[in-house]
């Protein structure tokens, strides 16, 4: 059963090609991976143009608003049509977390060194 102007959220992620495959995108709700506008997608939940989609994969998150509905699965440049990408753009590679792991064996940390790692975390 099919509403006109709407697709399942699962197979339009698989179409647009934001997943490898369909069961990767319906494994992802599952998992609570995907949402749309704010609220966590089941497979089967509806997509229609101007939902944003939230997608988080193993190259990270994507937000995406939908423009136009797929079903089947095309090419790259018919699939880049059906949405505008809104994922921010990734952090300059130079940019790393401090470490903040402990020697084994050395305790809890006292009142100074967590004052320390709440200074690195801060900056």
């Amino acid at each position: 059963m099919e509403i006109s102007g709407t697709t399942r959220v699962d197979k339009w992620l698989w179409a647009v090609r934001l997943y490898k495959t369909r069961s990767d995108a319906t494994e992802a709700c599952r998992a609570g991976h995907v949402k749309v506008n704010e609220t966590s997608a089941k497979p089967a939940m509806l997509v229609r143009p101007g939902d944003t989609v939230r997608a988080r994969n193993v190259s990270g998150e994507h937000i995406v608003l939908v423009t136009g509905l797929i079903e089947k699965r095309a090419s790259a440049p018919v699939a880049a049509t059906c949405y505008i990408d809104h994922t921010p753009p990734p952090a300059p590679a130079g940019t790393v977390a401090p470490n903040f792991d402990r020697e084994r064996g050395a305790g809890r940390p006292t009142k100074r060194d967590r004052r320390q790692l709440d200074r690195l975390r801060r900056s």
